[in-house]
């Protein structure tokens, strides 16, 4: 397994978001409705050159975005984080859009169902939903890559072994930033002061977990952590150091690299949950630059 810990000290831009998450973002004492509508005000602006077209996957609501211009056969399938309550196309157009642009790929954008309203099995079928239009469409599975962040990261790894259990061709790699593989936060880094996370708690995430999936919270396409990894496709997985999520991803790095999975992590000093779509700070272009290589080389 590819391990690499990148310890260059956080950028001053990262350093002024986190300030201003000091005492954390207090989701737990809003409700499920309240909390969507702080992630969507909080969206981060779209790129100029970015176009985003809305499709109806077989009943799934989704957009394609791509950037202006650009002739690719390369798809990406992104699922937006969220802890499984909310989260949407507005909240990850930007992120989307500088993935297409780093990856030269069309990013296929869903708006899967939503726990409570919906739980486990509602977003992995409408992310196999997705992903059986994306190859009736014509697309190569040689030529794409799943990818998502938190809780869409978790939403990705499962869908590939939903796929691998069901004998579906797989597609050519995987991205998962910081991805959300244990529903029930049992990783050292989710005790209690472990990590000094401004923007998760342990508790939140294990109650979230509940809305997703409360007699599936072991079930391996809800939790991959404890899923069968044989078979799997390369796959590069971020995360920072100050996330309580730290450790869904080593251990599901370590588990992978055990069962002959071509893995890449990287671990980066100081930084917060899914950086990466932080506007204006440095590391989040960077890593997008390294996921949008990691998937041009592969795909």
């Amino acid at each position: 397994m590819n391990h690499e810990v990148r310890t260059k000290l956080p950028s001053v831009e990262h350093e002024e978001i986190v300030a201003m998450m000091a005492g954390g973002l207090g989701l737990e004492d809003l409700s499920v409705v309240e909390q969507r509508a702080m992630f969507e005000a909080t969206a981060a602006p779209v790129d100029a050159d970015v176009a985003a077209m809305e499709v109806d996957v077989r009943g799934v609501p989704a957009e394609w975005i791509s950037i202006e211009g650009q002739t690719t056969d390369r798809v990406v399938l992104y699922f937006h984080g969220g802890a499984y309550v909310m989260g949407s196309t507005a909240t990850h157009r930007s992120l989307a859009g500088r993935i297409a642009r780093a990856s030269n790929a069309r990013v296929l954008l869903p708006n899967y169902r939503l726990a409570p309203e919906n739980p486990f099995p509602a977003a992995l079928d409408d992310a196999l939903t997705c992903w059986n239009w994306l190859v009736s469409e014509g697309y190569s599975p040689e030529r794409m890559a799943i990818a998502g962040d938190s809780a869409g990261g978790g939403l990705g790894l499962a869908t590939l072994l939903a796929l691998k259990d069901l004998d579906n061709p797989l597609p050519a790699c995987a991205v998962g930033l910081s991805p959300w593989t244990d529903l029930e936060g049992t990783g050292p880094t989710a005790e209690p002061g472990a990590v000094d996370d401004p923007m998760l708690t342990a508790e939140g995430l294990r109650s979230s977990g509940r809305d997703y999936a409360a007699s599936d919270l072991k079930n391996p396409l809800a939790a991959p952590l404890w899923g069968n990894l044989e078979g799997l496709p390369p796959l590069l997985l971020q995360v920072g150091t100050r996330e309580i999520l730290l450790s869904d991803s080593t251990r599901f790095a370590d588990k992978a690299r055990q069962a002959g999975v071509d893995v890449t992590l990287e671990v980066e000093e100081g930084l917060v949950h899914v950086w990466q779509i932080l506007p204006g700070v440095p590391e989040a272009q960077s890593a997008v630059d390294r996921i949008g290589a990691f998937i041009a080389e592969r795909c």
